[in-house]
């Protein structure tokens, strides 16, 4: 009996449901559809990064399997077309949870139960599913922190491991990898990567494992500092599945158990996995999460429109070196230091006073771990739109940001380099510098860097302003 596998966000081998099951079952077909976001309606489509990323990981799960069906299309057409051609008896996968996905999936499986083909879901790519936990009322979560105490009361289920044996159904005609053209071309702007990422389920577990030995041990107060090695670099691995959850949590514990005072750094990293548990939770309960202010106070908000100051921001171009720093980071290498994402975010939204979807965006097209859930969760978060979100009056200031995690300038010496000679006093401010102290290193502002496209304190005025508008639309809508 064959079992067509059809592989999305979950492209690993081990600890896989719908692989160990339909290998038990008998011969597995593996399948990846690449679907045109144009054909199927799709709003938030696979960024120019994630895409990079993509293809690299199926290279890897290719190898792996020893062979990978690759198709082009809806997979609302093209999964039913594959079983009619092979005459597959059932299809697995390993469910997600973006609102189109789930669309798509149920449409999916009935109509293959309708031909009657055996059709079974699983999970695979969070510790808890969104519908397991609820509030003593019986609805979803809202706020973080009694979401994961609620999620730690519950049992994380054992990371499986690797199919015993893997009988491959004969494998009809499909795409070559090279077909999907997901590799950036003219220009490669993707060129040295491969150097800074290994993609695929041999990578992520090394990955896991370079970072439990090395980089947890403080790892509750050194994450905030962008200049150290104490963060995972996970994420990319999670999106794409080529890493579970739940070998993350496994793994913790087992190095939790080994090394004697790693209990809190454990518990802060677990909790990093909690806040994307939690992501997934609202997006499922409140799937207009990506695009819709979570409280709709938020729609009165008086965003400024100006295209020049965000290809500024874009470019690391705002004459903030711990903002420009980040983004730059980003555009090299597709990843940027949680911390600075937050304050890259925060600049965005309240020193420019640009939509929070414009950063939604640009990280999505940008970033290799571009995760609809938690990019949209974290966006609404610094914004204060979202659920459980950051107090709106909180705005970071980039210099004391800059000055408290990066004391050195050692971060931005490395992603802003015209100002690498500049003296540490005034690395995260050099408008403030002397004449004289930049003129000494070769920095001429509004020439080899960048004026201060905004003056902060005038920013943060206004960014309170508007502020004050949701605060009046809250409380006449009450």
């Amino acid at each position: 009996m064959t079992t067509i596998v059809w592989f999305r966000e979950d492209l690993r081998l081990s600890d896989n449901p719908a692989l160990f099951e339909a290998a038990e079952r008998g011969d597995v077909l593996p399948v990846f559809v690449l679907e045109n976001p144009d054909h199927c309606g799709e709003t938030h489509p696979l960024g120019g990064a994630s895409q990079w990323w993509l293809h690299h990981s199926l290279e890897s799960l290719e190898g792996a399997l020893g062979g990978l069906l690759l198709r082009c299309g809806d997979a609302r057409i093209a999964i039913p077309a594959l079983v009619q051609e092979t005459g597959a008896s059932a299809v697995y996968w390993n469910r997600c949870y973006e609102p189109r996905a789930i669309e798509r999936d149920t449409d999916i499986k009935a109509d293959l139960k309708q031909r009657g083909v055996e059709v079974r879901s699983f999970k695979a790519g969070l510790l808890h599913e969104p519908w397991e936990l609820e509030t003593k009322s019986g609805g979803p979560f809202k706020v973080y922190s009694p979401f994961w105490r609620a999620a730690q009361q519950k049992t994380v289920d054992k990371p499986l491991p690797r199919p015993g044996e893997l009988r491959l159904a004969p494998m009809p005609g499909g795409e070559s990898l090279s077909d999907l053209g997901l590799l950036p071309k003219k220009p490669n702007w993707a060129a040295g990567w491969d150097d800074i990422w290994q993609p695929g389920e041999q990578g992520a577990m090394a990955r896991l494992k370079s970072f439990l030995g090395n980089d947890l041990k403080g790892y509750g107060e050194l994450r905030n500092r962008p200049d150290l090695p104490n963060v995972s670099r996970l994420s990319p691995h999670l999106h794409f599945g080529e890493i579970s959850p739940r070998q993350i949590h496994h793994e913790t514990g087992l190095a939790e158990e080994e090394v004697d005072g790693l209990e809190k750094d454990a518990a802060k990293f677990i909790s990093e996995i909690g806040w994307r548990e939690f992501s997934y939770h609202l997006l499922y309960h409140f799937p207009t999460l990506p695009h819709t202010n979570f409280k709709p106070a938020f729609d009165a908000y008086p965003w400024r429109e100006s295209a020049d100051d965000l290809i500024a921001w874009q470019k690391g171009r705002t004459g903030y070196p711990i903002v420009d720093a980040g983004m730059r980071e980003l555009w090299q290498t597709g990843y940027m230091h949680n911390r600075v994402r937050m304050i890259v975010a925060s600049f965005l939204i309240k020193h420019l006073r640009l939509d929070w979807r414009h950063g939604e965006a640009w990280f999505r097209d940008t970033l290799v771990d571009a995760d609809l859930a938690n990019n949209s969760a974290s966006w609404q978060w610094v914004a204060g739109s979202g659920a459980d979100a950051a107090p709106y009056f909180r705005i970071f200031n980039p210099m004391s940001q800059g000055a408290k995690f990066d004391s050195e300038g050692t971060y931005v010496r490395k992603w802003v380099p015209e100002l690498a000679a500049l003296d540490t006093a005034f690395i995260h401010a050099p408008f403030d510098a002397p004449h004289a102290a930049l003129e000494k290193v070769g920095v001429r502002l509004g020439d080899t860097y960048p004026k201060p496209i905004v003056e902060h304190f005038a920013a943060r005025d206004a960014a309170l302003a508007g502020y004050e508008a949701v605060k009046r639309g809250g409380e006449e809508a009450a």
